[in-house]
C-alpha cells in the first residue's frame, strides 16, 4: 500500500507528496541525509540499537528501516555494526517511489510499500528501526505503525523522532542555512520540529498502541523510544 496516508494536522512537508518533483525530492533527501550526520539523526538510531542489544551477543543483525530516504541510517548502522564485529544487514521500505529509487541506487535493498502494512512475515527481521516517520502521521497511523513494526521484529523496535522546542526551530534555521541546504529542506526541517512530540506526549501515544516503551531524550531535540518484542 503506498496511497495517501492520513497526517500529522501540524503542517505538511515535500515527503508527504508522492507526486512531488523527483528533483526536489533527491536533493531534500541528501540534505536531510546530511542533517541527521550533523544533527543527531543518526547518532539517535545508534543509541537504540545499542540499548537493544545491552546485554546481548549477536554477530549478524537483518535490520528492516522503515521509512528508509536516502539511505544514510541504514548505512550508518552497518559502519556501526562492522567497528563492533556485527554484519549488518539492511532492508529499507519506503512509501515514496523516488526515495525508494534513491535509496535502491545508493545500494541498499529497498522495498516499496507502507510501513503499516510491510509485506514481511513475522518475526522475519532481527530488528526493526523507524527514523522520523511519526512525526508525518497521526497517532492512530502511530499505532498501526509501531504494530507492524512490533510483529516484524525479532528483538525489538527502535523507533526515534523530534522532540517539539522553538530553540531547535531557531537553531535549525541558522545551522541549515550555514550548510547551505535547499529551501524546501529548510522550511520543513522547522515544520518537522514543530510536528514533533514531547517525550510523554509519545509515549502515551506507543502505550495506547499496547507498546511497553522507554523513550529518551538526547541531544539535539531527538526523542528515542525502543521495545522489546521477544
Amino acid at each position: 500500500m503506498t496511497g495517501p496516508l492520513d497526517q500529522s494536522p501540524r503542517g505538511t512537508e515535500l515527503l508527504d507528496d508522492l507526486t512531488a518533483n523527483p528533483t526536489d525530492i533527491e536533493l531534500s533527501l541528501r540534505n536531510i541525509a546530511r542533517s541527521n550526520f550533523w544533527f543527531g539523526g543518526q547518532a539517535a538510531v545508534r543509541f537504540g540499537v545499542r540499548r537493544l542489544l545491552r546485554g546481548r551477543t549477536v554477530e549478524s543483525l537483518a535490520v528492516l528501516d522503515v521509512g528508509a530516504g536516502f539511505g544514510d541510517v541504514a548505512a550508518d548502522l552497518v559502519r556501526a555494526g562492522r567497528r563492533q564485529g556485527i554484519t549488518v544487514r539492511p532492508i529499507g521500505v519506503e512509501r515514496h517511489p523516488v526515495a525508494s529509487r534513491v535509496a535502491a541506487q545508493r545500494g541498499l535493498r529497498t522495498i516499496l510499500a507502507d510501513g503499516t502494512a510491510l509485506p514481511l512475515p513475522d518475526r522475519s527481521m532481527d530488528l526493526v528501526v523507524i527514523s522520523q516517520v511519526a512525526h508525518h502521521l497521526t497517532d492512530r497511523q502511530i499505532g498501526a505503525l509501531a504494530a507492524e513494526a512490533s510483529r516484524v521484529a525479532r528483538l525489538g523496535v527502535v523507533l526515534t523522532d523530534l522532540k517539539r522546542s522553538e530553540m531547535a526551530v531557531i537553531l535549525f534555521r541558522i545551522a541549515s542555512r550555514a550548510l547551505g541546504f535547499d529551501p524546501a529542506t529548510r522550511r520543513d526541517g522547522v515544520t518537522s520540529v514543530r510536528r514533533g512530540f514531547r517525550r510523554v506526549q509519545l509515549e502515551r501515544i506507543l502505550r495506547q498502541a499496547g507498546r511497553d516503551v522507554a523513550v529518551a531524550e538526547r541531544p539535539f531535540a531527538r526523542l528515542v523510544a525502543t521495545w522489546r518484542t521477544d
